[in-house]
């Protein structure tokens, strides 16, 4: 009898802490208790204690996901995205030649359906001033490319898939356009191979929402 394969899983998700910025100019989140365990001991019997805690933060915090309804105010919200177009997806890394990914990096590439995780290697600056300066991204044509190819899902570890030189975000208005979920600030895309894994990034369904953090992950 053949033994059953292993699977690993591998966390390509930053940690949401108290204080801490992912997209410069927003606020970071805010983490406090709504009750704390010393207060919910007079609710219950002798040594049966919970903590409930609070966090406000913008959507935008963290691994997150962009629905359409985060560029469009038709497009699809976070409690209507199907879970086939964010979970267990086919995957595959694509590795960054340059600041500015082209559609040429994709050519010969079959991305129909697949998760299409761009490796940059910025997330090494997380937390850092340098994260928000001259960060890696694709460029118009590489979206064009992405939805003509049919990919699932596109997910970058990087501060933005746009260059933020560009107000007209047309990475974003391509993508979300065409109802393709984005994932930003991915971590660890260097622990996974090519091809050969499913990716994982489902938000909370909120209803009139467009992002909100992910525990995006990677099953191999």
């Amino acid at each position: 009898m053949r033994a059953e394969r292993e699977v690993r899983f591998i966390d390509l998700s930053h940690t949401v802490e108290h204080g801490m910025v992912t997209y410069k100019g927003l606020p970071a989140p805010v983490i406090s208790d709504h009750m704390s365990r010393e207060q919910s001991r007079a609710k219950y019997s002798a040594g049966t204690e919970f903590h409930i805690g609070k966090i406000e933060m913008v959507a935008n915090t963290g691994t997150y996901l962009d629905s359409p309804f985060h560029r469009y105010a038709d497009g699809r919200d976070l409690s209507e995205i199907g879970l086939e177009s964010v979970a267990d997806l086919e995957g595959i890394v694509v590795h960054a030649k340059a600041q500015a990914t082209t559609a040429s990096t994709f050519e010969g590439m079959q991305l129909a359906g697949k998760a299409v995780l761009i490796h940059t290697g910025w997330d090494v600056h997380w937390r850092t001033e340098q994260y928000s300066s001259g960060h890696p991204y694709l460029t118009e044509d590489a979206a064009q490319f992405l939805v003509d190819s049919n990919a699932a899902l596109v997910g970058i570890d990087s501060f933005n898939i746009d260059s933020i030189k560009d107000g007209r975000r047309p990475v974003h208005s391509i993508l979300l356009r065409a109802n393709i979920p984005i994932v930003e600030h991915l971590c660890g895309l260097g622990q996974l191979p090519d091809k050969g894994f499913r990716f994982f990034a489902v938000p909370v369904k909120v209803k009139h929402f467009g992002s909100f953090p992910v525990r995006a992950f990677a099953m191999l």
